[in-house]
């Protein structure tokens, strides 16, 4: 959760003159909580699916639509002269992608410039997981000279004057003298060359995820034009962020403008072409209970900022949370009033009770975290980069995702690598578990099953494993025994396979340093999976 500071007057103006009373009720109907409420100030707030709401200029949009004003309609003007940004294949190992913007004719002050800054802090805490996952430089575009250079260089090439200091520094010299520096040198620990940003001139414009240039990244009063970039390692979220970006400049009555991403090919962004989602209407009101006629769901979609037109709804480009129908029969719920829902008894009585299913796993789980094992929940989702990693080239995709996350799991397995992969900051050894599902296709059927994984990394071997394996056994007081095997994604002679009842049920044994090294993991890692209906 993140809090947003909305100045009371400017809510009143587009809400109107209500009590204290009236407007918490007004925004807790669009699902935002208020903390504090003062006589000029109201403190807001934000779920973590809605960033486009961690500004003021978000929330009033929102409100806006929700009482029935039209959704405002966003232009990007085509890039101009030299509105280009060159990304050299250098930066593909250490921060791969980018995308930019530009903004003009923009009139700030005080105030606008630490809602920027605000927002722009928010982001990289919530929706850029602390800038792992997007970080963002704004500019002032009359320090820079088109066009830009994004690339990787020695960190001892990398020399400038960080911001808010007076001295140059190597990049290197920044991960530790510079207070940014020092908080996010984990992201960049490993790397040999560091990401940076240039103009024509060769000045460094930042160095992503940590710092801005003082002389070319710091905005002030007399700044009209901004260049705007986020860097991370996922494009689809970068493109989000800088919509959500350029559309609360655009609201600060900015103009914008696009770029030239040269990749392999060219990429304009920003892009804020509504994202389109086919619903039904049956399904809707089978999910919420209601009946809705065709010209209602129209209506409580626009209130949502949602444009519909028989079945297909096309959402703002800045909205990330529409991955699925069911989100938009979540927006239809918030139009429609949750305070009209009526509850109602069933008209058939049962009495629950836990699934033995459920009884056993959850007996498994307190017996790994009685021996010092954290539990994890993953998503059924992955990508098929992380899947050719153990050796899988083909998987049950998705249609229509919205994300490169478009692919079945088939085991827990790459899950718990990508894990320990992405947490080489956290305190060793690491000892996870999960429990969960995976699927499999058999004869045009995709088969779900129940699985158990664990995975340790640090000073560990298939000893440790094999006595974790022995406890969780006789706990469940099942016998088993281990066979020698080969698998690829473990080390020769140190790999088995775990039978109960001569039934293979699952494998065993120590990372492959080919395989520890494709998931950047340092350390020695061994892991096993296994099916629970078989124990």
């Amino acid at each position: 959760m993140a809090n947003v500071k909305l100045n009371k007057e400017g809510l009143k103006n587009i809400i109107g003159n209500l009590s204290d009373k009236e407007i918490d009720y007004k925004l807790n109907m669009l699902g935002i909580g208020i903390e504090t409420i003062t006589g000029e100030e109201i403190e807001v707030e934000i779920a973590p699916n809605r960033p486009d709401l961690l500004s003021a200029q978000g929330i009033f949009r929102a409100l806006s639509s929700f009482l029935g004003k039209k959704p405002r309609q966003y232009k990007v003007n085509k890039p101009m002269k030299d509105y280009d940004v060159k990304i050299d294949p250098s930066v593909r190992s250490v921060r791969p992608f980018t995308a930019c913007a530009i903004v003009k004719n923009l009139k700030f002050d005080n105030e606008k410039i630490k809602e920027i800054i605000d927002i722009q802090e928010k982001l990289h805490l919530t929706y850029g997981r602390n800038r792992k996952k997007i970080a963002i430089g704004i500019y002032p575009l009359e320090k820079i000279q088109l066009p830009i250079t994004y690339s990787a260089e020695s960190p001892e090439k990398i020399v400038f004057i960080p911001l808010e200091m007076d001295k140059e520094l190597t990049g290197r010299q920044i991960l530790s003298r510079h207070p940014k520096g020092r908080d996010y040198a984990y992201l960049l620990k490993d790397a040999k060359k560091y990401p940076v940003f240039r103009d024509a001139k060769g000045e460094v414009l930042s160095m992503p995820p940590i710092i801005n240039s003082h002389l070319t990244g710091k905005i002030t009063e007399e700044t009209k034009d901004i260049f705007i970039e986020c860097s991370g390692s996922e494009f689809p979220a970068l493109k989000k962020t800088l919509n959500i970006l350029v559309t609360m400049l655009a609201d600060m009555n900015g103009e914008i403008y696009g770029m030239n991403l040269h990749y392999d090919k060219k990429i304009t962004t920003p892009d804020l072409t509504p994202e389109k989602t086919k619903i039904s209407i049956g399904e809707c009101e089978k999910l919420l209970g209601i009946s809705l006629k065709e010209s209602e769901v129209k209506k409580l979609l626009s209130k949502m900022g949602h444009s519909y037109n028989k079945g297909m709804v096309e959402s703002p480009a800045y909205r990330i949370d529409i991955l699925h129908p069911v989100d938009i029969y979540e927006d239809i719920a918030i139009a429609y009033g949750y305070d009209k829902f009526e509850p109602e008894l069933p008209e058939v009585f049962t009495i629950g009770f836990e699934k033995p299913e459920e009884v056993k796993k959850k007996k498994i789980a307190e017996i790994l975290n009685g021996l010092g094992l954290l539990e994890i929940s993953t998503y059924h989702l992955v990508k098929k980069d992380d899947l050719k990693k153990i050796g899988i080239k083909e998987g049950i995709e998705v249609i229509e995702s919205k994300t490169e996350y478009n692919l079945l799991r088939p085991n827990l397995f790459v899950n718990g690598m990508t894990v320990l992969g992405e947490n080489t900051d956290a305190k060793f050894p690491q000892k996870i578990f999960e429990l969960g599902t995976v699927f499999e296709k058999e004869n045009n059927s995709i088969i779900e099953k129940e699985k158990l994984a664990v995975l340790l990394s640090g000073d560990t071997d298939f000893t440790e494993m094999k006595q974790i394996l022995d406890y969780l056994m006789r706990m469940l007081d099942k016998e088993y025994k281990i066979e020698e095997a080969k698998d690829s994604n473990f080390i020769e002679g140190r790999a088995g396979k775990i039978l109960v009842n001569s039934k293979e049920i699952g494998e065993i044994g120590e990372v492959s340093p080919l395989l520890l090294k494709s998931f950047n993991l340092k350390m020695p890692a061994v892991a096993l999976e296994m099916e629970i209906k078989e124990i």
